[in-house]
């Protein structure tokens, strides 16, 4: 049986692509910013079909393992994009930058298995 996306799925993902796309072309020759693209590009897909999985799950079996697959990979992307931001501002900044991305993780955490 297909999958029914919406429009603003559809248009999400193709926007993402593009601006992937660009990011890599931009970043061609710096193997670490390709690798950061494709990466990153590889969990939001991950996150998004485990999403899914979550809503049809509707507390039913299994649903502890896919919450914990959806804390695990937003706390990753939280923990990619503060590594990469983190280290161009200056040290009282780059403090709360890792800051808010612990709390971020605490607060996905709390949220999803403690509330």
């Amino acid at each position: 049986m297909g999958r029914q996306y919406s429009a603003l799925t559809v248009i999400s993902f193709i926007v993402l692509a593009f601006n992937s796309i660009l990011a890599i072309y931009n970043a061609w020759g710096d193997a670490g910013s390709v690798a950061f693209v494709l990466v990153a590009d590889g969990v939001l897909l991950l996150l998004f079909l485990c999403l899914g999985q979550f809503e049809r799950a509707r507390g039913g079996p299994g649903i502890g393992r896919i919450k914990g697959a959806v804390w695990a990979l937003t706390t990753l992307l939280t923990a990619m994009f503060a590594f990469r931001v983190a280290p161009l501002m200056p040290p009282a900044v780059e403090a709360a930058v890792w800051l808010m991305a612990v709390g971020t993780a605490a607060g996905g955490l709390w949220a999803l298995f403690l509330n």
